[in-house]
């Protein structure tokens, strides 16, 4: 197995390490009904993608 010739200096190890941090999930705005979706998603209140429903979403009372 390979090991490493020479050790890696703090600000490597830094920017490897700074790519796991967490990040708040980017959210967009429904066109039709103003909820909150993540992208490239269904609307799950309507059921909106694109500006054209390709889910049937029953009223849940």
């Amino acid at each position: 197995m390979a090991n490493p010739k020479r050790r890696q200096s703090k600000s490597r190890q830094r920017l490897r390490q700074g790519a796991n941090r967490w990040r708040a999930p980017v959210l967009k705005t429904c066109p039709e009904c103003g909820t909150s979706i993540p992208g490239h998603v269904a609307c799950p209140s309507c059921g909106y993608y694109k500006g054209r429903q390709v889910l049937t979403v029953t009223a849940a009372e």
